[in-house]
């Protein structure tokens, strides 16, 4: 199999699901209008640009483009693992960044389909990086 190829669908892979994970966040957040605690709004500011950057890579058959996407995906799944420790008591109250405005990071609004937003989050982000790492492979 041609590696370009290989690079080419692991690269797509990796867009399609930056798109279905932003279309979702903005469903959440629009339609069933759920407001954002602070750990997700820095979640979706490395999770938004991902379908542009990705998508004009593919477009533009740039081979390098996964890079960009391991890095924002990366740094993403930082925010993730953080909120995700919030989230289940593994961290003092007093480290909390939720606490102060806006809404909670633990409560029961961070729950999509019986599953924790940030674990929803991290899984995207993680999958991003794996694919975004396969395509940079030659």
């Amino acid at each position: 199999m041609n590696s370009s190829l290989y690079g080419d669908k692991a690269l797509f892979a990796a867009w399609f699901v930056a798109f279905t994970s932003s279309l979702m966040v903005l469903f959440i957040g629009e339609v069933l209008g759920q407001m954002p605690c602070l750990l997700c709004w820095y979640q979706r500011i490395f999770m938004l640009p991902l379908p542009i950057i990705l998508g004009l890579g593919l477009w533009l058959g740039d081979e390098k483009v996964g890079r960009y996407g391991l890095a924002l995906s990366l740094f993403g799944a930082g925010f993730a693992l953080y909120h995700i420790a919030i989230y289940f008591g593994m961290l003092p109250e007093t480290i909390q960044p939720c606490t102060a405005t806006g809404p909670s990071c633990t409560d029961k609004s961070q729950i999509f389909f019986g599953i924790p937003i940030p674990l929803l989050s991290l899984f995207s982000f993680a999958l991003i990086a794996g694919l975004s790492n396969l395509s940079l492979k030659e």
